[in-house]
């Protein structure tokens, strides 16, 4: 597979590429044919119904929890500004048209950030109105803008040289680097599956401690990306290695040279972002891979949470369905509380971590804090789970952050396509 289309699948998956439903097929576009047909997987086809009566009837149950009618629900559909609405032709996916919108918006914001480098005596009374303007307004959903397309190209084949605005216009502006967050995610990330090889494993460590997310913390920020270009190096990776190399040596040259014309404006538009949105996602992929079975730490249900019922998933794409993303990774962000709700006795039967009215920056909080009260009163006790008492979930959840060393093979070591 030629991993050097954007949105294009690894060359060499884990135990999540099982399966691909036919309730996530893409829609249109030549880079997104028909999905494989899984063997097996980890997904069983449910009545939705009946799964939420049998939730029911345990006690606190599906419906009482993600179904409560005091938390708003997850989106099912994209509400697209009408400004947006002539780009649908161009798009794969014409739900994807709110994404062209979101662009649009996050490209005032770095103008404004341009703007910074010419207003002069005024620059730190504008400064902070900036840094709100771009961590309240956008920055959280371009993130996410930026993850969906990673997966799923956002233009058509005639128009593909529009994919690149988002990672080399608009990503240096919103805390990101050029090419590196997909060939992380989508090139590293899901081949290996928070398994040993993966470069942000949170396996080894010990999840409610500050201590070892700080250890974590600094490798990723001090020698992630020497780590990365050793990791696709490794695996004959070629063309993201390039990828990497291009992306972050242009982004570095350009911050230098910026540094030059003005340093207060380069770190309050360019390094702060930075510094903060590397920071924010090693917190959050820490709390996506936080619960994970000790017996089957490979298992998609059983690795990733899985957050309900939030603002988070309301602004951000429904990024709280981590579960379905690495079992269905190209599912449209639009189906995902379906293609959950069709499984849950599947999720039920494998023990999985749902959580209702928390997102994962919350998780991590809480997790750092000690609060297991709030974790166990957020935890949903699905159809097929054993039951619990409000004590035993908090135990359970105990049990899932403890370190898990293996000595397994990384999935990455598996010969790969010549070339990818």
């Amino acid at each position: 597979m030629n991993d050097e289309s954007r949105g294009a699948e690894p060359a060499a998956g884990g135990e999540s590429r099982r399966a691909v439903h036919r309730g996530c097929e893409p829609r249109t576009g030549a880079d997104q044919d028909a999905p494989r047909q899984p063997e097996s997987g980890p997904h069983v086809r449910v009545d939705p119904q009946d799964s939420l009566d049998a939730g029911a009837r345990q006690g606190r149950g599906v419906r009482d929890g993600m179904n409560d009618p005091t938390i708003r629900p997850d989106p099912r559909s994209a509400a697209i500004p009408r400004y947006a609405r002539f780009a649908t032709p161009f798009l794969n996916d014409p739900r994807d048209a709110v994404f062209v919108a979101l662009m649009m918006q996050c490209g005032s914001v770095a103008l404004a950030g341009v703007g910074l480098y010419f207003v002069g005596p005024l620059f730190w009374w504008l400064a902070p109105l900036y840094l709100a303007l771009l961590f309240v307004g956008v920055i959280d959903r371009f993130t996410l803008m930026l993850h969906c397309t990673s997966h799923r190209q956002l233009f058509r084949p005639g128009y593909r040289v529009l994919n690149q605005i988002i990672p080399w216009v608009l990503c240096p502006f919103m805390g990101q680097t050029p090419e590196t967050y997909f060939a992380h995610h989508v090139g590293m990330h899901h081949v290996e599956e928070n398994r040993p090889g993966d470069l942000s494993s949170t396996e080894r460590f010990q999840r409610d401690r500050i201590g070892h997310w700080l250890r974590y913390w600094g490798r990723f920020m001090t020698a992630g990306l020497f780590d990365l270009i050793r990791y696709f190096a490794r695996n004959g990776r070629r063309r993201l290695l390039r990828r990497v190399i291009v992306g972050e040596a242009s982004y570095w040259i350009a911050m230098a040279l910026l540094l030059r014309v003005d340093p207060r404006a380069t770190f309050v538009v360019f390094l702060l972002p930075y510094l903060t949105m590397r920071t924010l996602m090693m917190a959050g992929n820490w709390a996506q891979h936080a619960f994970i079975c000790p017996e089957q730490p490979g298992h998609p249900l059983r690795a990733s949470i899985t957050c309900v019922g939030t603002r988070y998933n309301r602004r951000c794409f429904n990024d709280g369905y981590h579960a379905v993303h690495h079992v269905v990774p190209r599912c449209h962000w639009t189906e995902h509380p379906a293609e959950f709700e069709r499984h849950l006795e599947e999720y039920g039967r494998n023990d999985a971590v749902v959580l209702r009215g928390v997102d994962f920056f919350q998780v991590w909080l809480l997790l750092m804090s000690g609060n297991w009260d709030r974790l166990a009163r957020a935890f949903v006790r699905l159809p097929g789970a054993p039951e619990r008492t409000h004590e035993e979930a908090i135990a359970f959840l105990r049990t899932r952050v403890r370190p898990i060393i293996t000595s397994a093979v990384p999935l990455a070591a598996r010969p790969v396509a010549s070339g990818a």
